[in-house]
């Protein structure tokens, strides 16, 4: 059946990788860091929410990963030729707009710009126009409600228009420099198959529906009305975007001779159309109707998939409601946390005393050593996980961390165990919300390097959520996804579903719920969600006098039993 290269464009550095069509089998990977920045990203610190990349990493990453990948394929394989390879999948972090010109070249590339911030890549994880987000709500609730119920209910500073307004608002010279703005997920293939137009790039569904606000139920984009009604620029500019949004499995073009000659491969084969890294991840890990998808890394992306024959409610505070956006054919259903392992790496490198190890990964394991030891509740402290605000259910990137018990023998391994605790009450928030507007989670498969790597996690996550968790077979679920969708728009499955079948796998090990951790979490889940509505809605009021004194009770029956 030959074989498809996936290219996974992560937040510090890109994979590619090397999948057999017939079984799944990867043959050859390789990752490249991003040179640029602090681990490939570009900070200002006197603006925490700031957080952009130079579109130059993502070229110099491409050539590097893919030749060696193919480099090892060549080891592994005896037999494995690049005449065999059949198609290329790709995927990247979105919301990240780049600026670029009318030839589709970042303007970052530019001499003029290229010290200007302003002008690179608005990487996911910048939060600086958070309060055109709020704007564009306010807007839309008054002007077209209908942008909202697909998005639930509040636009979020991570995505596609509130970071174009705040750059017309900050450095107007960049905005109205730029021809258009292109996802860089749409970016990469356009790049591969020469085309040059930005308003002709085959834009991917994924991108457009989740951060743009596009629906076909609206023809496209928002209309001119409503854009110019938050900036006129933003309506003119609306022109030299797109009309059109596609699904993965379709092709953005072949690939072009310059960089099959770069890339070490046969020119012509198919490129398809990109998407978000986490939802190729849930593709690569098996997902369909019922299946919740866990991408676990600095933060999460949590996906689900409904037949959209179906009548789908609109639920409020997930990232978007997006026919085929994850699966053609399918609701894609998005939601997540805009932090976990990075909060775990925050007090790693802040927090946590050097008696515990002299680097990282000795620290790491001496916490886990420690707080697997405790039971549920032992260490009286409860924590909200929202040092880098909240994505959803609440949608408010302002939101920050809170730890509440502590006292003067409070120990590091315990305020650990306390932080993944936090994590697993946010990703049950989710799960419970998502069930709320009639879509069942009957199984959950978690991927990432968390996932693989972290045992004590996985097993919190079981006992809070009262769920077994699986965890998908491969480490590098996203590049197998964006492989399954290379080899789709290649011909090599007629469906998705089919690639699916052949490629994915789960691991025999799963983690089974502990029923008696699960009742004591259940009593702990209830004080998180008293100081989640507290602390996160303007429309809560009660009195928060029982949450420490419970907070006690359950310690000291959990240290006496």
């Amino acid at each position: 059946m030959g074989f498809t290269i996936g290219l996974d464009y992560g937040t510090n550095s890109a994979r590619a990788l090397v999948v057999d069509c017939s079984n799944g089998r990867e043959i050859g990977t390789a990752v490249v860091e991003y040179p640029s920045g602090q681990q490939g990203v570009l900070l200002e610190a006197t603006d925490h929410h700031l957080a952009r990349q130079n579109p130059a990493d993502y070229l110099f990453v491409l050539e590097r990963a893919v030749r060696g990948a193919m480099d090892e394929a060549k080891h592994n394989e005896p037999g494995f030729s690049v005449r065999q390879v059949l198609g290329i999948g790709m995927d990247g972090t979105g919301s990240s707009p780049i600026p670029v010109n009318q030839n589709n070249v970042p303007l970052a590339f530019e001499e003029k710009f290229g010290g200007n911030l302003n002008a690179q890549c608005w990487l996911w994880k910048d939060h600086t126009g958070y309060a055109e987000a709020a704007e564009i709500t306010e807007k839309a609730k008054q002007m077209r409600p209908q942008y909202l119920k697909k998005c639930g209910g509040t636009y979020s500073s991570e995505w596609f228009w509130s970071k174009l307004l705040h750059c017309k608002r900050t450095d107007p010279e960049v905005f109205n420099a730029a021809y258009s703005f292109v996802e860089y997920c749409d970016y990469i293939p356009a790049m591969l198959t020469g085309n040059t137009k930005p308003e002709k790039i085959i834009r991917g569904i994924c991108a457009a529906g989740h951060k743009a606000m596009y629906c076909d139920e609206w023809n496209g984009l928002p209309d001119k009305e409503f854009l110019s009604a938050l900036d006129p620029a933003l309506a003119d500019l609306r022109d030299r975007l797109y009309d059109k949004a596609v699904t993965s499995d379709q092709p953005a073009g072949k690939l072009t001779a310059e960089w099959a000659k770069k890339l070490g491969l046969k020119t012509g084969i198919t490129v398809a159309v990109g998407a978000f890294d986490a939802h190729m991840g849930g593709v690569g890990a098996g997902i369909k109707e019922g299946t919740l998808v866990k991408i676990l890394g600095t933060s999460t992306c949590d996906m689900m998939v409904m037949n959209a024959d179906k009548k789908l409610a609109d639920i409020p505070g997930v990232c978007g409601i997006v026919k085929g956006s994850i699966l053609p054919g399918y609701y894609g259903i998005e939601a997540g946390q805009s932090a976990v392992g990075d909060i775990f790496l925050w007090f790693i490198n802040h927090l946590v005393p050097s008696k515990y190890g002299k680097n990282q990964d000795q620290m790491f394991v001496e916490l886990a050593k420690k707080a697997v030891k405790q039971k549920p509740g032992e260490h009286g402290l409860l924590a909200l996980d929202w040092n880098n605000g909240n994505r959803t259910i609440l949608v408010d990137a302002r939101l920050s961390g809170l730890l509440l018990g502590q006292t003067l023998h409070t120990e590091a391994h315990e305020v650990y165990r306390a932080l993944i605790e936090a994590t697993a009450f946010g990703a049950l928030t989710i799960i419970k919300r998502i069930e709320e507007y009639g879509v069942p989670v009957n199984e959950i498969i978690n991927c990432g390097g968390l996932a693989v790597k972290n045992p004590l996690l996985m097993q919190i996550y079981a006992d809070v959520t009262g769920r077994p968790m699986k965890i998908s077979r491969s480490d590098q679920t996203c590049a197998v996804g964006a492989a399954i969708f290379g080899a789709v728009a290649a011909g090599a499955f007629k469906t998705v579903g089919e690639a699916q079948d052949a490629i994915c796998g789960v691991r025999s090990k799963v983690y089974n719920p502990d029923q008696n951790a699960h009742k004591v979490y259940e009593e702990l889940y209830s004080l998180y969600k008293t100081l989640h509505d507290a602390f996160g809605t303007a429309e809560w009021s009660g009195n928060l006098a029982h949450v420490m004194k419970k907070l006690i009770a359950i310690r000291e029956k959990q240290r006496k039993s």
